[in-house]
Protein backbone atom coordinates (compact mmCIF):
# COMPACT_ATOMS: atom_id res chain seq x y z
CA UNK A 1 0.00 0.00 0.00
CA UNK A 2 3.04 2.47 0.65
CA UNK A 3 4.30 1.68 -2.55
CA UNK A 4 1.20 2.91 -3.99
CA UNK A 5 1.11 5.82 -2.41
CA UNK A 6 4.70 6.95 -3.14
CA UNK A 7 4.10 6.33 -6.65
CA UNK A 8 1.31 8.27 -6.87
CA UNK A 9 3.18 11.12 -4.69
CA UNK A 10 5.68 11.19 -7.65
CA UNK A 11 3.30 11.07 -10.03
CA UNK A 12 1.77 14.30 -8.68
CA UNK A 13 4.98 15.71 -8.22
CA UNK A 14 5.32 15.20 -11.68
CA UNK A 15 2.50 16.79 -12.76
CA UNK A 16 3.19 20.01 -10.61
CA UNK A 17 6.68 20.00 -11.96
CA UNK A 18 5.15 20.59 -15.39
CA UNK A 19 2.86 22.95 -14.62
CA UNK A 20 5.44 25.51 -12.61
CA UNK A 21 8.23 24.59 -15.50
CA UNK A 22 4.92 25.61 -18.11
CA UNK A 23 3.76 28.69 -16.07
CA UNK A 24 7.46 29.83 -15.78
CA UNK A 25 7.83 29.70 -19.23
CA UNK A 26 4.78 31.37 -19.80
CA UNK A 27 6.10 34.47 -17.61
CA UNK A 28 9.28 34.69 -19.92
CA UNK A 29 7.45 34.75 -22.32
CA UNK A 30 4.99 38.19 -21.77
CA UNK A 31 8.01 40.15 -20.10
CA UNK A 32 10.16 39.52 -23.24
CA UNK A 33 6.96 40.07 -25.72
CA UNK A 34 6.32 43.56 -23.52
CA UNK A 35 9.76 44.49 -23.15
CA UNK A 36 9.82 44.05 -27.47
CA UNK A 37 7.11 46.27 -27.38
CA UNK A 38 4.78 43.77 -28.37
CA UNK A 39 7.20 42.86 -31.50
CA UNK A 40 7.91 39.33 -30.77
CA UNK A 41 10.31 37.62 -33.05
CA UNK A 42 10.47 41.22 -34.57
CA UNK A 43 11.99 42.22 -31.48
CA UNK A 44 14.50 39.90 -30.20
CA UNK A 45 15.18 37.92 -33.77
CA UNK A 46 15.85 34.49 -33.09
CA UNK A 47 16.33 34.30 -29.47
CA UNK A 48 12.29 34.80 -28.32
CA UNK A 49 11.71 31.77 -31.10
CA UNK A 50 13.92 29.53 -29.08
CA UNK A 51 11.73 30.49 -25.76
CA UNK A 52 8.48 29.94 -28.21
CA UNK A 53 9.91 26.48 -29.10
CA UNK A 54 10.56 25.17 -25.59
CA UNK A 55 6.64 26.99 -24.91
CA UNK A 56 5.60 24.80 -27.15
CA UNK A 57 7.50 21.48 -26.40
CA UNK A 58 6.77 21.76 -22.66
CA UNK A 59 3.00 22.01 -23.24
CA UNK A 60 2.94 18.93 -25.87
CA UNK A 61 4.43 17.53 -22.90
CA UNK A 62 1.62 18.96 -20.27
CA UNK A 63 -0.98 17.89 -23.03
CA UNK A 64 0.29 14.16 -23.31
CA UNK A 65 -1.19 13.42 -19.70
CA UNK A 66 -4.26 12.69 -21.37
CA UNK A 67 -3.02 9.48 -21.91
CA UNK A 68 -3.82 8.48 -18.26
CA UNK A 69 -7.31 9.13 -19.49
CA UNK A 70 -6.99 6.53 -22.69
CA UNK A 71 -6.69 9.23 -25.11
CA UNK A 72 -3.85 9.39 -27.61
CA UNK A 73 -1.63 12.11 -27.16
CA UNK A 74 -2.40 13.58 -30.17
CA UNK A 75 -5.30 15.16 -29.07
CA UNK A 76 -3.55 16.48 -25.88
CA UNK A 77 -1.75 18.21 -28.30
CA UNK A 78 -4.09 19.67 -30.48
CA UNK A 79 -6.20 20.52 -27.92
CA UNK A 80 -3.40 22.46 -26.25
CA UNK A 81 -2.88 24.11 -29.52
CA UNK A 82 -6.47 25.37 -29.51
CA UNK A 83 -5.99 26.64 -25.86
CA UNK A 84 -3.43 28.79 -26.64
CA UNK A 85 -4.27 29.73 -30.25
CA UNK A 86 -7.38 31.34 -28.57
CA UNK A 87 -6.30 33.19 -25.11
CA UNK A 88 -6.31 36.45 -26.61
CA UNK A 89 -10.48 36.31 -26.65
CA UNK A 90 -9.76 36.17 -22.91
CA UNK A 91 -7.25 39.14 -23.10
CA UNK A 92 -4.17 36.88 -23.30
CA UNK A 93 -2.44 37.61 -26.43
CA UNK A 94 0.81 36.41 -25.39
CA UNK A 95 1.43 33.42 -27.72
CA UNK A 96 -0.03 35.38 -30.69
CA UNK A 97 3.71 35.93 -32.33
CA UNK A 98 3.80 31.89 -32.49
CA UNK A 99 1.08 32.25 -35.39
CA UNK A 100 3.24 34.53 -37.50
CA UNK A 101 6.81 32.79 -36.86
CA UNK A 102 8.07 31.77 -39.76
CA UNK A 103 10.73 29.59 -38.05
CA UNK A 104 8.30 27.57 -36.05
CA UNK A 105 6.21 27.32 -38.97
CA UNK A 106 8.74 25.35 -41.10
CA UNK A 107 9.34 23.57 -38.17
CA UNK A 108 5.93 22.20 -38.03
CA UNK A 109 6.12 21.53 -41.76
CA UNK A 110 8.85 19.74 -41.24
CA UNK A 111 7.88 17.98 -38.06
CA UNK A 112 4.65 16.64 -39.98
CA UNK A 113 7.47 15.29 -42.98
CA UNK A 114 9.32 13.61 -39.82
CA UNK A 115 6.37 11.92 -38.73
CA UNK A 116 5.08 10.73 -42.17
CA UNK A 117 8.42 9.26 -42.47
CA UNK A 118 8.50 7.30 -39.53
CA UNK A 119 4.86 5.91 -40.40
CA UNK A 120 6.62 4.86 -43.69
CA UNK A 121 9.37 3.03 -41.83
CA UNK A 122 7.20 1.36 -39.92
CA UNK A 123 5.19 0.06 -42.42
CA UNK A 124 5.50 -2.95 -44.85
CA UNK A 125 5.33 -2.34 -48.24
CA UNK A 126 4.51 -6.01 -48.89
CA UNK A 127 1.47 -5.51 -46.31
CA UNK A 128 0.23 -2.12 -48.02
CA UNK A 129 0.18 -4.33 -51.77
CA UNK A 130 -1.92 -6.93 -49.63
CA UNK A 131 -4.71 -3.74 -49.07
CA UNK A 132 -3.97 -1.90 -52.44
CA UNK A 133 -7.14 -2.32 -54.34
CA UNK A 134 -9.19 -2.14 -50.42
CA UNK A 135 -7.04 1.27 -49.69
CA UNK A 136 -7.76 2.46 -53.39
CA UNK A 137 -11.90 1.60 -53.28
CA UNK A 138 -11.48 3.23 -49.73
CA UNK A 139 -10.11 6.39 -50.97
CA UNK A 140 -12.46 7.16 -53.82
CA UNK A 141 -15.56 6.29 -51.89
CA UNK A 142 -13.86 8.94 -49.14
CA UNK A 143 -13.37 11.70 -51.90
CA UNK A 144 -16.85 11.59 -54.35
CA UNK A 145 -19.18 11.03 -51.60
CA UNK A 146 -18.23 14.10 -49.31
CA UNK A 147 -17.42 16.33 -52.39
CA UNK A 148 -20.75 15.01 -53.73
CA UNK A 149 -22.75 16.14 -50.93
CA UNK A 150 -21.06 18.92 -50.44
CA UNK A 151 -20.94 20.61 -53.89
CA UNK A 152 -24.20 19.71 -54.78
CA UNK A 153 -26.45 18.82 -52.25
CA UNK A 154 -25.91 20.43 -48.78
CA UNK A 155 -24.29 23.50 -50.00
CA UNK A 156 -26.41 25.19 -52.43
CA UNK A 157 -29.59 23.57 -50.03
CA UNK A 158 -27.99 25.69 -46.80
CA UNK A 159 -26.41 28.27 -48.43
CA UNK A 160 -27.85 29.33 -51.55
CA UNK A 161 -27.38 31.93 -53.77
CA UNK A 162 -23.48 31.70 -53.98
CA UNK A 163 -21.68 31.12 -56.85
CA UNK A 164 -20.87 27.22 -58.44
CA UNK A 165 -17.40 27.82 -57.78
CA UNK A 166 -17.54 28.37 -54.05
CA UNK A 167 -19.93 25.13 -53.62
CA UNK A 168 -17.11 23.43 -55.53
CA UNK A 169 -14.60 25.02 -52.88
CA UNK A 170 -16.86 23.43 -50.23
CA UNK A 171 -16.82 20.10 -51.36
CA UNK A 172 -13.11 20.05 -52.30
CA UNK A 173 -12.71 20.87 -48.42
CA UNK A 174 -14.68 17.75 -47.36
CA UNK A 175 -12.93 15.42 -49.50
CA UNK A 176 -9.63 15.74 -47.06
CA UNK A 177 -8.04 13.15 -45.12
CA UNK A 178 -5.45 14.01 -42.19
CA UNK A 179 -3.66 11.24 -43.06
CA UNK A 180 -1.03 13.25 -39.86
CA UNK A 181 -3.09 12.81 -37.15
CA UNK A 182 -4.91 9.56 -38.15
CA UNK A 183 -1.22 7.64 -38.66
CA UNK A 184 -0.62 9.67 -35.36
CA UNK A 185 -3.15 7.82 -33.41
CA UNK A 186 -2.44 4.54 -34.37
CA UNK A 187 1.29 5.07 -33.54
CA UNK A 188 0.26 6.25 -30.07
CA UNK A 189 -1.56 2.54 -29.04
CA UNK A 190 1.06 0.37 -31.34
CA UNK A 191 -1.67 -0.66 -33.82
CA UNK A 192 0.34 0.41 -36.76
CA UNK A 193 0.84 -3.05 -38.34
CA UNK A 194 -2.88 -3.65 -38.39
CA UNK A 195 -4.89 -4.37 -41.55
CA UNK A 196 -7.15 -1.41 -40.73
CA UNK A 197 -4.01 0.50 -40.08
CA UNK A 198 -2.23 -0.11 -43.44
CA UNK A 199 -5.83 0.67 -45.35
CA UNK A 200 -6.27 3.41 -44.01
CA UNK A 201 -2.74 5.11 -44.36
CA UNK A 202 -2.50 3.54 -48.33
CA UNK A 203 -6.03 5.15 -48.68
CA UNK A 204 -5.16 8.69 -47.25
CA UNK A 205 -2.28 8.62 -49.46
CA UNK A 206 -5.00 7.67 -52.65
CA UNK A 207 -7.07 10.69 -50.90
CA UNK A 208 -4.35 13.34 -51.12
CA UNK A 209 -3.02 12.42 -54.40
CA UNK A 210 -7.23 12.98 -55.38
CA UNK A 211 -7.54 15.58 -53.27
CA UNK A 212 -4.38 17.51 -54.46
CA UNK A 213 -6.05 16.78 -58.29
CA UNK A 214 -9.70 18.43 -57.56
CA UNK A 215 -8.23 21.02 -55.28
CA UNK A 216 -6.04 21.80 -59.17
CA UNK A 217 -9.14 22.16 -61.07
CA UNK A 218 -11.39 23.97 -58.60
CA UNK A 219 -8.35 26.39 -58.46
CA UNK A 220 -8.19 26.88 -62.29
CA UNK A 221 -12.04 26.90 -62.74
CA UNK A 222 -11.63 29.65 -60.06
CA UNK A 223 -8.72 31.54 -62.04
CA UNK A 224 -9.52 31.74 -65.16
CA UNK A 225 -12.80 29.96 -65.66
CA UNK A 226 -12.30 26.58 -67.19
CA UNK A 227 -10.05 23.73 -67.08
CA UNK A 228 -8.72 21.30 -69.84
CA UNK A 229 -8.75 17.81 -70.31
CA UNK A 230 -5.06 17.76 -70.56
CA UNK A 231 -4.50 19.84 -67.65
CA UNK A 232 -6.03 17.41 -65.44
CA UNK A 233 -4.10 14.10 -67.09
CA UNK A 234 -0.97 15.89 -66.24
CA UNK A 235 -1.50 16.27 -62.70
CA UNK A 236 -2.85 12.44 -62.71
CA UNK A 237 0.08 11.22 -64.23
CA UNK A 238 2.71 12.90 -62.21
CA UNK A 239 0.81 11.50 -58.80
CA UNK A 240 0.75 8.07 -59.75
CA UNK A 241 4.07 8.48 -61.28
CA UNK A 242 5.91 9.34 -58.43
CA UNK A 243 4.29 7.35 -56.07
CA UNK A 244 5.60 4.29 -58.59
CA UNK A 245 8.70 5.93 -60.04
CA UNK A 246 9.64 6.53 -56.50
CA UNK A 247 8.66 3.30 -54.76
CA UNK A 248 10.68 1.10 -57.89
CA UNK A 249 14.02 3.91 -57.78
CA UNK A 250 14.04 3.73 -54.08
CA UNK A 251 14.33 0.05 -53.67
CA UNK A 252 17.06 -0.07 -56.45
CA UNK A 253 19.15 3.00 -55.64
CA UNK A 254 18.81 2.46 -51.69
CA UNK A 255 21.29 -0.07 -51.22
CA UNK A 256 23.92 1.39 -53.82
CA UNK A 257 23.71 4.06 -51.81
CA UNK A 258 23.87 2.73 -48.32
CA UNK A 259 27.06 0.82 -49.72
CA UNK A 260 28.39 3.69 -51.04
CA UNK A 261 28.07 5.94 -47.90
CA UNK A 262 29.11 2.99 -45.62
CA UNK A 263 32.92 3.14 -47.14
CA UNK A 264 32.96 6.87 -45.78
CA UNK A 265 31.66 5.49 -42.13
CA UNK A 266 29.58 2.61 -40.89
CA UNK A 267 28.95 4.53 -37.53
CA UNK A 268 24.84 5.23 -36.64
CA UNK A 269 25.89 8.94 -37.78
CA UNK A 270 26.24 8.21 -41.75
CA UNK A 271 23.07 5.85 -41.00
CA UNK A 272 21.14 8.98 -39.70
CA UNK A 273 22.31 11.06 -42.23
CA UNK A 274 21.60 8.58 -45.17
CA UNK A 275 18.27 8.25 -43.96
CA UNK A 276 17.01 11.45 -43.41
CA UNK A 277 18.73 12.66 -46.35
CA UNK A 278 16.61 10.76 -48.59
CA UNK A 279 13.10 11.24 -46.91
CA UNK A 280 13.88 14.99 -47.18
CA UNK A 281 14.70 14.88 -51.41
CA UNK A 282 12.10 12.46 -51.81
CA UNK A 283 9.73 14.78 -50.17
CA UNK A 284 11.64 17.63 -52.02
CA UNK A 285 10.65 15.90 -55.55
CA UNK A 286 7.05 15.47 -54.68
CA UNK A 287 6.55 19.16 -53.91
CA UNK A 288 9.03 20.00 -56.67
CA UNK A 289 6.30 18.16 -59.47
CA UNK A 290 2.87 19.94 -57.36
CA UNK A 291 2.14 16.74 -54.84
CA UNK A 292 2.39 17.56 -50.48
CA UNK A 293 5.67 16.88 -49.65
CA UNK A 294 4.63 14.54 -47.08
CA UNK A 295 3.55 12.03 -49.66
CA UNK A 296 7.21 12.25 -50.67
CA UNK A 297 8.52 11.27 -46.87
CA UNK A 298 6.04 8.85 -46.47
CA UNK A 299 6.97 6.85 -49.80
CA UNK A 300 10.52 7.46 -48.43
CA UNK A 301 10.10 5.86 -45.56
CA UNK A 302 8.33 2.68 -47.11
CA UNK A 303 11.16 1.65 -49.68
CA UNK A 304 13.94 2.29 -46.82
CA UNK A 305 14.26 -1.54 -45.85
CA UNK A 306 16.74 -3.45 -43.48
CA UNK A 307 18.40 -4.39 -46.93
CA UNK A 308 19.36 -1.33 -47.20
CA UNK A 309 21.35 -0.73 -44.18
CA UNK A 310 23.05 -3.68 -44.07
CA UNK A 311 26.37 -2.03 -44.83
CA UNK A 312 26.43 -0.26 -41.37
CA UNK A 313 25.92 -3.61 -38.60
CA UNK A 314 28.24 -2.70 -36.04
CA UNK A 315 31.22 -5.05 -36.91
CA UNK A 316 31.16 -6.36 -32.79
CA UNK A 317 27.77 -7.24 -33.76
CA UNK A 318 28.86 -9.38 -36.77
CA UNK A 319 31.33 -10.72 -35.24
CA UNK A 320 29.11 -12.17 -32.68
CA UNK A 321 26.67 -13.25 -34.51
CA UNK A 322 29.32 -15.09 -36.44
CA UNK A 323 30.86 -16.80 -33.44
CA UNK A 324 27.19 -17.98 -32.19
CA UNK A 325 26.25 -19.47 -35.64
CA UNK A 326 29.88 -21.41 -35.78
CA UNK A 327 29.89 -22.39 -32.03
CA UNK A 328 26.11 -24.01 -33.02
CA UNK A 329 27.22 -25.62 -35.92
CA UNK A 330 25.55 -23.22 -38.21
CA UNK A 331 22.35 -24.44 -36.68
CA UNK A 332 20.44 -21.14 -35.69
CA UNK A 333 22.66 -18.97 -39.06
CA UNK A 334 19.32 -17.99 -40.17
CA UNK A 335 17.40 -17.18 -37.46
CA UNK A 336 20.03 -14.89 -36.30
CA UNK A 337 20.73 -13.13 -39.40
CA UNK A 338 17.14 -12.57 -39.85
CA UNK A 339 17.16 -11.09 -36.41
CA UNK A 340 20.08 -8.90 -37.14
CA UNK A 341 18.13 -7.85 -40.20
CA UNK A 342 15.90 -7.07 -37.60
CA UNK A 343 17.73 -4.88 -35.58
CA UNK A 344 19.06 -3.11 -38.93
CA UNK A 345 15.56 -1.93 -39.52
CA UNK A 346 14.76 -1.18 -35.60
CA UNK A 347 17.35 1.21 -35.97
CA UNK A 348 16.68 3.32 -38.12
CA UNK A 349 13.65 4.26 -36.37
CA UNK A 350 14.99 4.57 -33.24
CA UNK A 351 17.58 6.87 -34.52
CA UNK A 352 14.53 8.90 -36.18
CA UNK A 353 12.96 8.91 -32.84
CA UNK A 354 14.60 11.87 -30.85
CA UNK A 355 14.45 13.78 -33.50
CA UNK A 356 10.21 13.10 -34.11
CA UNK A 357 9.87 14.03 -30.10
CA UNK A 358 11.53 17.40 -30.98
CA UNK A 359 9.55 18.10 -34.53
CA UNK A 360 5.96 16.30 -34.69
CA UNK A 361 4.59 18.13 -31.53
CA UNK A 362 5.52 21.64 -32.70
CA UNK A 363 3.13 20.39 -36.06
CA UNK A 364 0.09 19.15 -34.09
CA UNK A 365 0.37 22.32 -30.89
CA UNK A 366 0.80 25.11 -33.69
CA UNK A 367 -2.38 22.93 -36.18
CA UNK A 368 -4.80 23.33 -33.36
CA UNK A 369 -3.51 27.56 -32.92
CA UNK A 370 -5.01 27.83 -36.22
CA UNK A 371 -7.99 26.94 -35.06
CA UNK A 372 -10.36 30.24 -35.03
CA UNK A 373 -13.03 29.43 -32.12
CA UNK A 374 -14.56 32.50 -32.54
CA UNK A 375 -16.28 31.01 -35.25
CA UNK A 376 -18.40 29.44 -33.08
CA UNK A 377 -19.97 32.31 -31.64
CA UNK A 378 -21.99 32.81 -34.51
CA UNK A 379 -25.28 30.70 -34.27
CA UNK A 380 -26.40 30.49 -38.06
CA UNK A 381 -22.85 29.81 -38.77
CA UNK A 382 -22.79 27.61 -36.44
CA UNK A 383 -26.33 25.63 -37.45
CA UNK A 384 -24.66 25.51 -41.22
CA UNK A 385 -21.30 23.87 -39.91
CA UNK A 386 -22.65 21.20 -37.94
CA UNK A 387 -24.99 20.42 -40.51
CA UNK A 388 -21.68 20.52 -42.94
CA UNK A 389 -19.59 18.62 -39.78
CA UNK A 390 -22.46 15.68 -40.78
CA UNK A 391 -22.48 15.26 -43.85
CA UNK A 392 -18.10 15.43 -43.64
CA UNK A 393 -18.33 12.39 -41.21
CA UNK A 394 -20.85 10.46 -42.94
CA UNK A 395 -18.96 11.16 -46.27
CA UNK A 396 -16.06 9.52 -45.11
CA UNK A 397 -17.40 6.89 -42.64
CA UNK A 398 -19.33 5.30 -45.25
CA UNK A 399 -16.11 4.49 -47.11
CA UNK A 400 -14.70 2.16 -44.44
CA UNK A 401 -17.57 -0.33 -46.06
CA UNK A 402 -15.24 -0.58 -49.04
CA UNK A 403 -12.50 -1.81 -46.70
CA UNK A 404 -13.42 -5.60 -46.93
CA UNK A 405 -13.03 -8.14 -44.08
CA UNK A 406 -11.57 -5.64 -41.63
CA UNK A 407 -13.54 -3.68 -38.87
CA UNK A 408 -14.92 -0.95 -41.25
CA UNK A 409 -15.79 1.17 -37.89
CA UNK A 410 -11.91 1.74 -37.92
CA UNK A 411 -11.14 2.29 -41.27
CA UNK A 412 -14.17 4.63 -41.61
CA UNK A 413 -13.63 6.89 -38.39
CA UNK A 414 -9.47 6.66 -39.46
CA UNK A 415 -10.96 9.18 -42.46
CA UNK A 416 -12.78 11.27 -40.77
CA UNK A 417 -10.40 13.80 -39.30
CA UNK A 418 -9.72 16.95 -42.02
CA UNK A 419 -6.58 18.73 -39.95
CA UNK A 420 -4.32 20.98 -41.71
CA UNK A 421 -5.20 19.62 -44.85
CA UNK A 422 -8.89 20.93 -44.70
CA UNK A 423 -7.05 24.11 -43.04
CA UNK A 424 -5.10 24.29 -46.22
CA UNK A 425 -7.60 23.74 -48.54
CA UNK A 426 -10.23 26.57 -47.04
CA UNK A 427 -7.12 29.14 -47.28
CA UNK A 428 -6.50 28.71 -50.56
CA UNK A 429 -9.99 29.59 -51.08
CA UNK A 430 -10.11 32.76 -49.31
CA UNK A 431 -6.76 33.86 -50.75
CA UNK A 432 -8.38 33.12 -54.39
CA UNK A 433 -11.36 35.27 -53.04
CA UNK A 434 -13.54 32.68 -53.58
CA UNK A 435 -15.00 31.80 -50.62
CA UNK A 436 -16.98 34.53 -48.32
CA UNK A 437 -16.17 35.00 -44.66
CA UNK A 438 -19.08 33.02 -43.90
CA UNK A 439 -18.41 29.93 -46.03
CA UNK A 440 -14.53 30.16 -44.80
CA UNK A 441 -15.90 30.13 -40.97
CA UNK A 442 -18.26 27.08 -41.90
CA UNK A 443 -15.34 24.90 -43.00
CA UNK A 444 -13.25 25.97 -39.63
CA UNK A 445 -15.61 24.98 -37.76
CA UNK A 446 -16.36 21.31 -40.01
CA UNK A 447 -12.14 20.84 -39.66
CA UNK A 448 -12.12 22.08 -35.87
CA UNK A 449 -14.72 19.15 -34.61
CA UNK A 450 -13.99 16.51 -37.42
CA UNK A 451 -10.16 16.39 -36.13
CA UNK A 452 -10.77 16.61 -32.68
CA UNK A 453 -13.35 14.05 -32.71
CA UNK A 454 -11.85 11.87 -34.57
CA UNK A 455 -8.69 10.66 -32.42
CA UNK A 456 -10.86 9.73 -29.27
CA UNK A 457 -13.54 7.57 -31.21
CA UNK A 458 -10.88 5.99 -33.05
CA UNK A 459 -8.65 5.57 -29.66
CA UNK A 460 -11.78 3.50 -28.43
CA UNK A 461 -12.28 1.64 -31.41
CA UNK A 462 -8.81 0.31 -31.62
CA UNK A 463 -8.39 -0.62 -27.77
CA UNK A 464 -11.46 -2.86 -28.44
Amino acid sequence: MSEIVNHAKALWRAKRFHVISFAFLIVLAANSVAAGGGGGAEGHGASITLLWIAVILIAAKLASLVERWGQPAVLGELVMGVILGNLFMAGIDVFESIKHDEIIAFLSELGVIILLFQIGLESNIAEMKKVGVRALMVAIIGVVAPFVLGAYVVGPWLMPGMEMVAYLFLGAALTATSVGITARVFKDLGKLQTKEAQIVLGAAVFDDVFGLIILAVVSAIATIGAVSVGAVSIIVAKAFLFLAGSVVLGMLMAPRLGKIFSKIHTGVGMKFTLAVSICLIFAYVAGLIGLAPIIGAFAAGLVLDPVHFRYFKAPKMVNDVKKLAEKHNGEFKEELEEALEHHGHRHIEDLIEPLAYFLVPIFFIVTGMKVALESLFNTQILGVALAITVVAIIGKYISGYAAGNVNKKIVGVGMIPRGEVGLIFAAIGQSLGVLSDDLFSVIIVMVILTTLMAPPILAKLLKK
